[in-house]
């Protein structure tokens, strides 16, 4: 399985910004889509941006112009920089990774960064 590790959340003012980081970890699997995801609180899980293993991208319309995310193959890694934050930003971050393995494909989840946006 494949194990992902979120980080560089925390407390930014509005208009200020953040780099989030995944770090995926584990053996003999290449890395596909890649997608982070935010929720806050009472709020539904929500889709923030898709990068494919060709570094295409794709972003919310409620981020699309604030956020861009690249990824590093070599490093297994995924790093959103998000410019311009809000307080609608706020909430918990999440990775998710698709993988491939010789055999198939799998994906996983990492246990979120908090990201707090105050006004």
């Amino acid at each position: 399985q494949v194990q992902l590790a979120e980080s560089g959340g925390g407390l930014v003012q509005a208009g200020g910004s953040l780099r989030l980081y995944c770090a995926a970890s584990g053996s003999c699997f290449s890395l596909n889509d890649m997608v982070w995801y935010r929720q806050a609180p009472a709020k539904q899980r929500e889709l923030v941006a898709t990068i494919t293993s060709g570094s295409s991208t794709n972003y919310a319309y409620s981020v699309k112009c604030r956020f861009t995310i690249s990824r590093d193959n070599a490093k297994r890694t995924v790093s959103p920089q998000m410019n311009s934050l809000r307080p609608e930003d706020t909430a918990v971050y999440y990775c998710n990774a698709n993988v491939r393995y010789s055999s198939g494909f799998a994906s996983g989840w990492g246990q979120g960064t908090q990201v707090t946006v105050s006004s």
